[in-house]
């Protein structure tokens, strides 16, 4: 007996083989019959039939001698196929019949249902579930190819047309869930869709939202095109709706056009932003091209691109153009102003070159930039007065001794003064230290054997300019630059078993290409300066040497005390430092007296004051310096009665005293005491920090240093000139969970700009309104939340921040508190979708509070709302935004916001 069944089992399973979607075209259904998913009336399975036969039929299935057709064969792959209750061939009807739990293999394609019939005389294949003893529908039919799965109530496919018709499928694609009503296959690339409902929400039978649409077509991996779609939100139909819709489906990134938020400004009128287009240029690079256009006239241009190769490198590059104009043209208080922004970074993967590394880190622009910006809303990089950057290139050549090489260029912006300072490049190079006396086996003992020098070359092009004079051919006039040759040799040994001594001298020769010669003229009344081309160099030398030890002292209490033992560790440590006068390199020219025109006085100055390093040292100096530092320990009992040992905890953490004697100096010989030091208070998260300085010498009227000691001027053994104090503590929820790990590291815009990791700034936001830690899932883990509603009645995830600061002041008698201050940021989770936050801060001595932002956030399953309000300041300002998680809608959203009053 020869059957067609292999044929109609591979056809059926390959065409099934789509993740079901859409249509634009009418379901021709009067050309076959349509399958009733709850009740079948095809045929009766299973009715009349005994085991016995169906036994033997299913083995002479097995046992059939009919060789099978020569020729061009389908099938490339085994089939396989298995049911619970029965697998039957029915030679009447030529059909087969596979019940409850029924399951067809092919290669990589399944198949299960509750029902699968194969009807030979049809040239058809039917895949539908069963109805159990309670009138339910159960088993209906699931495909499976690789990672795609197709879920409809029944399936009905023809071999002689290769059409199949699909009704009620369910299937994912990108990040759609889709419903269709009827499915009709057209080709292997082409299916089309009747009624069809389609959403990202993960809830496919009640979804918060849909799109629906009564036909589509539908190219897997590829396209969705559809006719009349429109949005439904709670199964409510709303206006919103196109009279065509098209939808990308490719997983690859595409090219395409990025729809603009509009809205309107006090100042400016009304806008549009952040609309433009995306270029997918390669799978390694892609460029972002967007702008901002205001009805005065105010437009911005923004071009960003991100690139990697993988185990090679990556990083991103942004550039930001903005004009700006405030009022109209011809009122009085028009203004207009341009700004700009570049930003690079750039990082090497480890694993490209071992012994070379390149890495950028570029934010340069106008230093209003931040300030003045219409569409920049990252408030820890205005209230940031510094810009940053860096590019270098490190290269180490292996071998003894090992030499280093780095090439950087580096900037440095002050943006409330404008000052930027540049190094064009600066190369640095080092060798490594080299022992001339070391054995050749065993450890270096004493004096000789661990001697050892290297040598380090430091050369500097300095340029320091005005950020109005940035690419501009003056910003170049100035420029010192030169070279620095140092060779440091050192030794050290121990003395009397217990002292460690080091020694060392240090060798520096400085080369400069342009010195300075000072004269009077007497025509001016002033001091002319005359700048000499050439090469010039200075050469300067110094000693030192230092002894220091470590104390221990221990306190026992007794192990059935709470405090069972306190240490203190004491390192006190002598240094001893001289540094020559280097007289040779300082000239002298007359000037009249200013009080008698008619006495001579002599100044004295050395050409190299005002080059790359400066002039050497001219006074002698040999100084001794003294320092102390202490640690307090304590053993205490542990609260765990299961540990065996006590708890070791720190009671003062390197509390350092430390001051200098000149022995050259004639005054004023010994420097002001420095107190340093460090109170733990909860361990491993809040520290108190603590600094001060003491001076034994007395001040005169005039509010100056003289010499006479403090204590015989009328005054105290020692005079308090400043102190300070601060802390700063980060606790959450997940402090108090043993099962929990908490990481505070963060990487975002804000912090890459300059900003701080943490968010007492605020939190920074995306283009969009979007805080930035809340861009991949804002409420990462709700759905284990959900589950257990009572955990919720007891424990609410919550964070804090606080940083503390105050600064006493007492150099000139001034006797204030300079500075005092409480900043905190906090955020507390009131229910699994529910997040509000706030960032803010209280000065203490001006009693007023410092920038503050109010956040709130909410959680829509698919869509998702953000609100942050800036409530006073000259950046008083919200934004409102609510638009879909996925990325494949992100332009469906709706964003309100009151841009800050500000006048350029």
């Amino acid at each position: 007996m020869q059957t067609n069944i292999p044929h109609i089992l591979f056809c059926c399973i390959f065409i099934l083989s789509f993740p079901s979607f859409l249509t634009a075209q009418e379901i021709d259904t009067l050309g076959g019959i349509r399958i009733d998913a709850a009740r079948d009336t095809i045929i009766s399975v299973g009715e009349g039939i005994p085991l016995a036969q169906t036994i033997r039929m299913q083995d002479s299935i097995l046992t059939d001698t009919v060789r099978p057709p020569q020729g061009n064969q389908l099938l490339t792959d085994k089939v396989t196929y298995k049911a619970k209750d029965y697998l039957r061939l029915s030679q009447r009807e030529n059909r087969m019949y596979l019940y409850n739990e029924a399951e067809v293999v092919y290669g990589d394609m399944t198949i299960n249902a509750g029902r699968i019939i194969i009807d030979n005389e049809k040239n058809e294949v039917y895949a539908f579930g069963i109805v159990d003893s309670t009138g339910t529908y159960t088993q209906a039919p699931v495909f499976k190819q690789g990672p795609k799965t197709v879920e409809p109530d029944s399936i009905r496919f023809n071999f002689d047309t290769e059409r199949a018709l699909i009704y009620n499928s369910r299937t994912q694609e990108a990040q759609f869930n889709v419903i269709g009503e009827v499915t009709k296959r057209e080709n292997d690339s082409v299916y089309f869709m009747q009624n069809v409902r389609f959403t990202t929400s993960e809830d496919v039978d009640n979804p918060d939202y849909y799109f629906y649409a009564r036909r589509i077509k539908f190219v897997p991996d590829k396209k969705i095109v559809s006719g009349l779609v429109n949005m439904y939100i709670a199964d409510v139909p709303t206006p919103l709706g196109l009279p065509f819709g098209y939808f990308p489906m490719t997983e690859e990134e595409t090219s395409g056009f990025i729809i603009p938020s509009f809205g309107d400004s006090n100042a400016r009128g009304y806008y549009l932003q952040n609309g433009g287009y995306y270029f997918a240029i390669s799978d390694y690079v892609d460029l972002l091209a967007i702008g901002d256009y205001y009805t005065n006239g105010s437009y911005a241009m923004n071009l960003e691109s991100n690139y990697a190769k993988r185990y090679r490198f990556r990083g991103n590059i942004s550039f930001r153009y903005e004009r700006l104009l405030e009022s109209e043209r011809g009122f009085p208080d028009f203004a207009q102003s341009s700004n700009y922004n570049l930003r690079w970074s750039h990082s090497q993967d480890s694993k490209a070159s071992p012994s070379s590394r390149f890495s950028a880190s570029v934010n340069l622009g106008s230093s209003d930039y931040y300030r003045e910006s219409v569409n920049q809303a990252n408030t820890g990089n205005f209230l940031n007065n510094t810009l940053n950057s860096s590019v270098s290139y490190s290269k180490t050549f292996e071998g003894t001794p090992q030499v280093t090489l780095n090439l950087a260029a580096r900037h440095s912006q002050n943006t409330n003064t404008g000052v930027v300072n540049l190094t064009l490049p600066t190369l640095t190079a080092s060798m490594s230290r080299i022992y001339p006396f070391e054995p050749r086996v065993g450890a270096k003992k004493g004096i000789i054997e661990n001697i050892n020098f290297q040598y380090n070359l430091r050369a500097e092009n300095r340029i320091s300019t005005y950020d109005s004079l940035f690419f501009k051919p003056e910003m170049f006039e100035g420029a010192v630059y030169g070279a620095q040759h140092s060779v440091p040799i050192s030794t050290n040994f121990k003395l009397f078993r217990y002292l460690s001594v080091s020694t060392g001298a240090s060798y520096e020769e400085n080369w400069v290409f342009e010195t300075y010669e000072r004269y009077y003229d007497e025509e001016t009344n002033s001091v002319l300066r005359d700048t000499i081309k050439g090469f010039d160099a200075f050469r300067t030398y110094n000693f030192n040497a230092s002894i220091g030890t470590t104390i221990y002292g221990m306190k026992s209490f007794g192990k059935d005390k709470k405090i069972q033992a306190i240490r203190h560790v004491m390192r006190p440590s002598i240094n001893y430092n001289v540094n020559p006068a280097f007289d040779q390199y300082y000239d002298q020219f007359e000037r009249p007296d200013a009080a008698d025109p008619s006495q001579i006085n002599l100044v004295d100055y050395s050409r190299f004051d005002g080059t790359l390093y400066g002039a050497p040292g001219r006074n002698f100096s040999s100084s001794i310096g003294l320092s102390i530092s202490n640690t307090l320990e304590a053993k205490v009992r542990d609260k765990d009665s299961t540990a065996t040992e006590p708890k070791k905890i720190t009671l003062l953490n390197n509390f350092s005293m430390s001051t200098s004697y000149n022995l050259a100096g004639d005054s004023l010989r010994l420097a002001p005491i420095s107190l340093r030091g460090g109170i733990p208070i909860v361990d491993n998260k809040l520290t108190i920090n603590f600094s001060s300085m003491l001076d034994i010498y007395a001040l005169d009227n005039n509010n100056r240093r003289i010499d006479r000691l403090n204590i015989n001027n009328g005054g105290s053994l020692f005079r308090f000139t400043n102190a300070n104090v601060s802390f700063g503590y980060s606790f959450s929820s997940k402090d108090f969970d043993k099962d929990t790990e908490n990481d505070d590291e963060v990487e975002n815009d804000t912090y890459r700009n300059g900003g701080r990791r943490d968010d007492l700034f605020g939190k920074g936001t995306d283009l969009d309104g979007t805080f930035y830690e809340d861009e991949e899932d804002p409420f990462e883990g709700n759905e284990e939340r959900e589950t257990n509603s009572e955990w919720y009645n007891y424990k609410i995830p919550w964070d804090l921040r606080l940083s503390y600061t105050m600064t006493y002041s007492n150099n000139a008698r001034q006797n204030e508190i300079t500075s005092h201050s409480l900043m905190f940021s906090g955020n507390v989770e009131l229910s699994p979708k529910w997040s509000i936050g706030a960032s803010s801060g209280f000065d203490i001595k001006e009693q007023g509070f410092t920038y503050t932002q109010l956040r709130f956030a909410r959680d829509l399953d698919s869509w998702r709302i953000n609100f942050s309000w800036i409530p006073f300041s000259q950046r008083k300002s919200w934004n409102f935004f609510i638009g879909i998680k996925s990325s494949i809608l992100s332009d469906i959203k709706y964003e309100k916001r009151r841009n800050r009053d500000r006048s350029l």
